[in-house]
């Protein structure tokens, strides 16, 4: 039996930040960030837009790409989402493969 894809994904804040989470379904848990009822961030910094989403094999490997993501700065975080979709995959691969 495979595991439940989930995805990792930043958004852009009112106030210039880059949120990153995860969740199985982007675009639901997006329109509860959007409604206010997100994160805590997100309820104080409105978001502006989604910048991207990463598929994942499961919860284990969202939640180690979210947290070596969360360790780049915004800038870097919006260089990572701006790559063709190929590449953001192979940039976050990396990520998870460096210790």
């Amino acid at each position: 039996m495979t595991a439940a894809p989930w995805f990792v994904y930043l958004i852009e804040c009112t106030n210039g930040s880059v949120y990153c989470g995860i969740a199985p379904d982007v675009e639901k848990r997006y329109a509860l960030h959007v409604a206010g009822k997100g994160a805590r961030y997100t309820r104080s910094w409105r978001p502006v837009r989604l910048l991207m989403s990463v598929r994942c094999a499961g919860h284990a490997e969202a939640a180690r790409a979210e947290a070596r993501l969360k360790r780049l700065r915004a800038a870097q975080k919006r260089e990572l989402a701006a790559l063709p979709k190929t590449r953001i995959r192979r940039r976050v691969a990396a990520l998870l493969a460096d210790r």
